[in-house]
């Protein structure tokens, strides 16, 4: 009952966990906006989940595109006033070996999985403050706890997003305002299937979902799963840095 009569926004909303949480979410009796670079995709799965939900509404939005955003909220208010939960989903990834090493691919997933989260707080904050009510959830990573061979951009980008989440949920916290850091494990996606390395305890998307769903219904400030690797990643946080580089270094994923 907790998302029913609920507005909620969805970015990356085409394919994977975003994919996944419309899917689950038009069952029940919310409005939906949701948001991605491939509209197609999109109206593909509005049109598939028509029978079940008539409140679904998509928008074609490059999150990285701070004007684009602009106009994609102003086209979102335009229908409903306020968003009552906001899941900042989109995020992309790269894995690449040093010597072959591409700022612009760097470019691009900071882009993404930091300044596509900040451009829609920024259109979101203005007027949950003016309520003093809303959900901010914000999807980071497991993978923020070290830098990663091959993948310390993206890790580093994870990272950056988990603290600026941080941030947000101290500052609103005496707004009413409730900000929610989702940090997966390894979830099958159009993304991890690109993976060429073992990746211990996948979860198919439609489980993962569930637990982001319920872990926003009971407010929880860190949604992270599936608990081993959580406590892995814990633990791999907390080794020293010397002990870090020699398992690192010992590793057969790099």
């Amino acid at each position: 009952m907790y998302f029913n009569g609920k507005t909620i926004l969805i970015t990356g909303a085409s394919s994977g966990i975003g994919k996944e949480l419309t899917k689950q979410l038009s069952k029940l009796n919310c409005t939906l906006h949701i948001l991605a670079r491939r509209n197609d995709l999109l109206d593909n799965l509005k049109n598939k989940l028509a029978q079940t939900n008539h409140n679904i509404y998509t928008y074609k939005c490059d999150i990285t595109n701070k004007e684009d955003i602009q106009n994609t909220f102003e086209q979102i208010f335009s229908v409903n006033s306020n968003i009552d939960i906001a899941i900042l989903n989109a995020g992309t990834s790269f894995r690449s070996d040093i010597t072959k090493f591409n700022s612009d691919e760097a470019h691009n997933v900071f882009k993404v999985n930091v300044m596509g989260i900040v451009y829609c707080v920024e259109q979101l904050v203005p007027k949950m403050i003016e309520r003093k009510t809303g959900t901010i959830v914000g999807v980071s990573s497991l993978a923020d706890s070290r830098g990663f061979a091959k993948s310390g951009v993206y890790c580093a980008s994870k990272a950056a997003a988990t603290r600026f989440l941080e941030s947000l949920r101290v500052e609103l916290s005496g707004f009413g305002i409730k900000v929610l850091t989702v940090k997966p494990g390894f979830v099958r996606t159009a993304m991890t299937d690109k993976n060429k390395f073992k990746m211990p305890l996948l979860m198919d998307a439609d489980k993962a979902v569930k637990i982001i769903l319920n872990g926003i219904k009971k407010g929880k400030r860190i949604i992270q799963f599936p608990l081993p690797t959580v406590f892995g990643s814990k633990l791999i946080g907390a080794l020293p840095v010397w002990l870090y580089d020699f398992f690192a270094e010992k590793s057969k994923i790099k």
